[in-house]
């Protein structure tokens, strides 16, 4: 249905716009002075919509929908009747905010309409826009394009702002608010600045050194602030990929032998029934994968077949599968029953796979499932285990404790969003940044000032292409605050 208005409304843009300016019915490029418009809320019948308006006819879509026709208080909601321009039939009684630029989010003139969220009004709102002289419907992202464009956001911010949008866990949500709040845009525009500096200085020897007309010590100056920035710039690539695994998902493989509750585990965590749970050994021959919100953060949960000597060829392919999904982990739950750790198969797993997975420094859980089964006197002491956790899938006692030590892995895995420097969420920023190394790099090794000059304006470009500003005026204004030339 939702498709179907759009149609709607883009078809009657594009019939005013044939109508009133002769022009075909081509959508036009950005950056042309269209006004754009769009439903900005969620999809779907609800109390509220909002609908959108950025550009320069903004003021006189305002106008030619409202009644009375003068503008309201900038950033103030008004109430107003809304009503189509050519027929003054009334649409809907909504509240107007009207953003005057430079003042709004995008930088142009914006309208947003708060109307009720039917799909009649919405349909019939968004049509009258469409037939108002100037305006198109806007494309996928293009709100957020005009705001990188009128210098409202850098382009870290706008990562930002879609990992907040599209946020599941709360360690997804407070990283997508840093980044779009421009931690990481300002930690690269410092380094950008430190960059500046350097190859100032740099420039400043090579057209004034001859005439001794400089501080002393003013390449030695630029050769510290280089390898500063290179420590620096080492230590966010050497992050283990945090940052990335943060925003799509740390692998968390659920392992054991047969019949130890590997499927009820991963039920638990991922609160629906997602493996059938039987007591039949090798009910799992594949892995089963489903993404889930561990302790806050976003995993992809895997449940593989229980590790054993399969009986058939199928049986065979699971067990393989499962031993290929433990190298990929970056969290492995070891499931073992607890009532039956004397068994061969929890020996043969305890002996093997948990003691080369720890000799392996694979980030592990030992999990002891069933400790409801257990007598009163608990384990024994004659038991010689690694540390673990005693869990109840059946009456969930111990979760608690299991979900906090998951927090505290995938804390170390994903990092944490609430302390430390800022994360690294793209491949993009991790090849600016390694771009930007490298060029550190190659001034490291060269002789020729002029070829270290170089190399610090293609560093400087790869941080200016991480956050899409820069320029090479800021090198002349850092020589001319910096040095008294002619001293």
């Amino acid at each position: 249905m939702w498709r179907e208005l759009w149609t709607l409304a883009a078809r009657a843009a594009r019939g005013s716009r044939r109508l009133c300016t002769g022009q075909s019915s081509r959508a036009p490029a950005f950056g042309s002075g269209a006004t754009i418009f769009a439903l900005s809320s969620g999809q779907g019948r609800c109390g509220i919509a909002v609908i959108r308006t950025s550009g320069p006819a903004s003021s006189h879509a305002l106008r030619s929908l409202t009644a009375p026709r003068d503008l309201p208080p900038a950033r103030s909601a008004s109430l107003r009747l809304l009503s189509d321009p050519h027929t003054g039939e009334p649409l809907d009684r909504a509240l107007v905010l009207w953003f005057p630029g430079p003042q709004s989010f995008t930088g142009e003139d914006c309208v947003e309409f708060h109307v009720h969220g039917g799909p009649a009004v919405v349909s019939g709102v968004l049509q009258a826009l469409g037939s108002v002289p100037g305006l198109r419907p806007a494309e996928a992202g293009e709100f957020t394009r005009r705001a990188f464009a009128h210098g409202k956001l850098s382009l870290t911010e706008v990562e930002g702002l879609a990992d907040l949008i599209h946020a599941e866990t709360e360690a997804q949500r407070r990283q997508a608010l840093r980044q779009l709040d421009g931690e990481l845009g300002q930690l690269c525009r410092s380094w950008a600045e430190t960059l500046t500096k350097a190859l100032a200085h740099v420039e400043a020897y090579i057209d004034f050194g001859e005439d001794d007309n400089l501080e002393d010590g003013v390449l030695e100056q630029a050769d510290s602030e280089v390898q500063g920035l290179v420590v620096a710039l080492d230590a966010h690539l050497r992050d283990a990929r945090r940052g990335q695994r943060l925003r799509s998902g740390a692998h968390v493989v659920v392992t054991g032998p047969p019949n130890a509750g590997k499927s009820s585990l991963v039920n638990l965590l991922s609160q629906k029934p997602v493996s059938i749970v039987s007591p039949e050994p090798g009910t799992t021959r594949d892995v089963l994968e489903i993404p889930v919100d561990l302790a806050g953060f976003p995993a992809l949960l895997s449940d593989t077949a229980g590790l054993r000597e399969g009986v058939g060829p199928v049986e065979q392919e699971g067990v393989r599968r499962a031993r290929e999904r433990l190298g990929q982990a970056d969290l492995i739950l070891a499931v073992l029953d607890a009532s039956d750790l004397a068994s061969p198969s929890s020996c043969n797993f305890l002996d093997t796979v948990v003691a080369l997975l720890g000799a392996q420094s694979q980030r592990l859980l030992l999990v002891l499932n069933k400790s409801d089964l257990l007598p009163p006197e608990g384990l024994g002491p004659s038991l010689d285990l690694p540390p673990h956790l005693l869990l109840s899938c059946l009456t969930r006692e111990g979760l608690d404790g299991l979900l906090e030590a998951l927090k505290k892995e995938l804390a170390a895995v994903c990092g944490d969003p609430s302390t430390g420097p800022p994360l690294l969420t793209r491949a993009r920023h991790r090849h600016h940044l390694q771009g930007c190394l490298d060029a550190l790099g190659h001034y490291n090794q060269t002789r020729d000032l002029a070829l270290a000059a170089e190399a610090l304006r293609v560093a400087r470009r790869h941080l200016s292409h991480l956050t899409g500003g820069g320029g090479t005026e800021e090198v002349l204004d850092i020589i001319f605050r910096d040095f008294c030339v002619g001293k």
